[in-house]
């Protein structure tokens, strides 16, 4: 919550920029289940429809049966539109038992968002670099 006086919200001197993109990272695919972390896969190219469809076609249930989970576990990813893409809602739908819809912008539901805190906190333990 901010305080600022009647038609001052879009005065430069109460904005704070940010950068959404473009500030440098490391783009990657993981999956998590209370039985512990699943494949990590880096992704070199610009992530598309048909590059997020390979990496679930290897990765995700390949990290299900290492959990020793099978088939019951419940997808879960956000509303991004190549994770909305046809081939990708058939795959989900002939593939994965369960899906969990999330909201859009819903961080609250997004545990991707609470484990990099927890990266960001172990690294900062070790004092490493990132």
């Amino acid at each position: 919550m901010v305080w600022r006086r009647k038609n001052e919200e879009l005065n430069p001197r109460n904005l704070v920029g940010t950068v959404k993109y473009g500030g440098g990272g490391v783009l990657v695919w993981g999956c998590t289940s209370a039985s512990g972390l699943g494949n990590l896969v880096f992704i070199n190219d610009i992530m598309d429809h048909a590059l997020y469809l390979n990496i679930l076609r290897y990765n995700l249930k390949l990290s299900a049966q290492n959990f020793g989970i099978g088939n019951t576990f419940v997808f879960h990813q956000d509303n991004d539109p190549k994770h909305m893409a046809h081939n990708i809602r058939l795959r989900c739908l002939s593939n994965c038992p369960q899906n969990l819809k999330t909201p859009p912008h819903s961080p609250d539901l997004n545990s991707i968002e609470h484990m990099w805190r927890e990266l960001e906190v172990r690294v900062r333990k070790h004092d490493i670099k990132i």
